[in-house]
């Protein structure tokens, strides 16, 4: 009995220092959201000043004031701002022995040379977009849009800025710009690590249509990958195609995809289906399967959320995705009507209404989408 209290009393003194602990931590962890917008604001304010090309540019380690120079930046300010960034580990700085100039100096990162405005594999682009204001206002509209009752209640997008996000791009051309850009950023990154982990997925196909392909930076960069694929349709709106890009082997259809879509051996939605509701998907889909052959496939590029695993039993890289997944659930509702990123669960539902009886599902190292192949037969 002595026992069974001595390890009661144990039990109960961990749990209170465990409680102690978290209260410590949680004191600290309120300020990441007291103060989360900062991040957000002085990763764009590097992109604007162009921080990351000029360092680039410079070609070796640079000092404040020769950075300062060339940015044409109150060297004090600047500093205060290169201090903030190196502690999030985006630049780093080395000691600088030379005689002549005391101090330290700055260098490129990994995770800087993303910053790079002109970089092959840059996200400076998406990260103007979604701290630009159109894209911040919305999110001050978040709680009555969880509080909504009316499904067609206007989306916090629409609240902010009198129209969707769609409307709003197509009267506004610098903004549909600044949207192309950005989703022209995320299919670098991501057709790369799809050529280089699933280039299967696209074994006999000989022509492609790319739903929803803005300005035609992913079909440009999937033809390219392979070269089998003799024909790329890029397939969006009239207002997006008008100003894609010019590449061999590719050809900009204008239209809608809730009406048609253009013929091929295979259909590829990358970040599109997202922006949908279950219903919208589900009559997308059905016009990707009308448009493709019974022995074709429609390749679709998403977020596929799990929610089934146990947190102790998840590799940190996976919970790190998971992260970035939930977070663009959160875009989807301040941003979009019926969008949100979807379980494996909910994937399946809207094939099998939309008439695919099989899939895979794959995921792609160094992206935070999977890949998810459907096919008709």
């Amino acid at each position: 009995m002595d026992e069974i209290q001595e390890g009661d009393h144990h039990d109960e003194l961990t749990w209170r220092l465990n409680e102690k602990e978290e209260e410590e931590r949680a004191r600290i962890d309120i300020y990441k959201y007291v103060f989360g917008f900062v991040e957000m604001a002085v990763v764009k304010c590097a992109i604007e000043l162009g921080i990351a090309d000029t360092i680039e540019s410079h070609g070796r380690p640079i000092s404040l004031l020769d950075l300062s120079s060339a940015l044409s930046c109150n060297p004090h300010n600047l500093h205060r701002i290169m201090r903030f960034l190196v502690n999030r580990r985006i630049f780093k700085e080395i000691k600088n022995d030379t005689v002549n100039d005391k101090g330290c100096l700055y260098v490129q990162t990994s995770l800087s040379r993303l910053l790079i405005k002109s970089g092959e594999r840059s996200m400076a682009s998406f990260v103007l977009m979604e701290s630009s204001n159109p894209m911040l206002a919305p999110w001050h509209g978040l709680s009555a849009r969880v509080k909504a009752e009316a499904t067609d209640a206007l989306t916090p997008f629409e609240a902010a800025n009198g129209v969707d996000v769609w409307s709003y791009a197509a009267a506004n051309p610098d903004h549909s710009q600044l949207i192309n850009e950005a989703m022209a950023c995320n299919a670098r990154v991501t057709v790369a690590a799809i050529l280089n982990g699933c280039l299967d997925v696209f074994d006999g196909v000989g022509s492609i249509v790319d739903v929803g392909g803005g300005n035609g930076t992913t079909l440009q960069l999937l033809v390219k990958g392979c070269p089998w694929i003799n024909q790329g349709i890029n397939f969006d709106l009239p207002h997006v195609v008008s100003v894609a890009l010019k590449s061999d082997g590719v050809v900009h259809v204008g239209g809608d995809m809730f009406d048609s879509v253009p013929k091929a051996d295979a259909a590829f939605l990358m970040w599109v289906l997202h922006d949908c509701g279950d219903q919208e998907c589900i009559q997308i889909l059905k016009k990707c399967k009308e448009a493709i052959p019974e022995k074709g496939k429609v390749i679709i590029v998403e977020s596929v959320i799990e929610n089934n695993k146990l947190e102790e039993n998840v590799m940190k890289k996976e919970l790190e995705l998971k992260d970035v997944g939930l977070f663009l659930d959160m875009t989807m509702m301040a941003h979009t009507n019926k969008g949100k990123e979807r379980s494996l669960d909910e994937w399946v539902y809207v094939l099998h209404q939309a008439g695919f009886t099989r899939y895979n599902v794959r995921s792609i190292d160094g992206a935070v989408s999977s890949v998810i192949e459907a096919f008709p037969a």
